[in-house]
């Protein structure tokens, strides 16, 4: 089985427990509701943010109005980091999709505990190279992959966190988000119509079940088999 190193990214801090409670004393947390802008595309990237509670979608606007969704930002995680380092002009929005708490820390306050702690200078550098190679990856799935693997595999990334043992792995999980199928189809560089069919054929399949706008997965390591095989034929 393929190995989703792109996803294991869990708490940022874990492991660091003291960097940890010297960023939440020196960062400033806000309260947001569903739908909030945290920043625009051009933005100064003037701040860097960290996940306690909610959802955080990273994504663009196209010209045609379509907002394709390059990461969810989950509890645990950090994002803004490459422009923070860097001084540079946002390169995408950030949103809330839920109401959430979000710890921020300017640019000038993170340079000086990165300088202050080797340990957390180098889980900064490690992340930004993973998620670089993330994104290559996913550029050539947009390519190489049908649109049914990228799905498979966005859903799977979205209870990874659940998945923590073999036996989880067989069991129903539900998404922890109600997430819509134009946000699917923006994840997975597809349209609504042909995400609304998908989900419909792998749930007379019977790997996953679909109420209320909420999805479980019921098998998933026969779901991840299934965007395997596929890439295959």
């Amino acid at each position: 089985m393929e190995r989703l190193w792109y996803l294991e990214e869990r708490d940022f801090f874990a492991g660091l427990e003291e960097e940890r409670e010297l960023f939440l004393r020196r960062a400033t947390c806000r309260k947001l509701e569903k739908n909030d802008i945290i920043f625009f595309e051009g933005d100064r990237g003037d701040s860097c943010f960290y996940v306690a509670s909610g959802l955080v979608r990273i994504f663009s606007i196209t010209e045609s109005g379509k907002e394709p969704i390059f990461f969810l930002r989950r509890p645990g995680e950090m994002f803004g980091l490459a422009e923070v380092l860097n001084h540079f002009p946002r390169r995408a929005n950030a949103q809330t999709l839920m109401p959430s708490d979000i710890h921020v820390m300017s640019s000038e306050a993170f340079d000086r505990l990165l300088e202050e702690n080797y340990a957390l200078a180098r889980r900064v550098i490690t992340m930004l190279g993973s998620r670089v190679r993330y994104l290559g990856d996913r550029i050539s799935n947009l390519v190489t992959g049908s649109v049914l693997s990228r799905l498979v595999k966005v859903l799977i990334s979205l209870v990874y966190e659940e998945l923590t043992d073999a036996e989880s792995w067989e069991r129903p999980v539900t998404l922890p988000v109600r997430i819509s199928q134009e946000q699917l189809a923006a994840m997975t560089g597809s349209t609504q119509p042909t995400v609304s069919d998908l989900l419909q054929k792998l749930q007379k399949a019977g790997l996953i079940a679909i109420a209320h706008r909420h999805i479980t997965i019921l098998r998933p390591l026969q779901l991840l088999a299934k965007a395997e095989e596929i890439v295959e034929e």
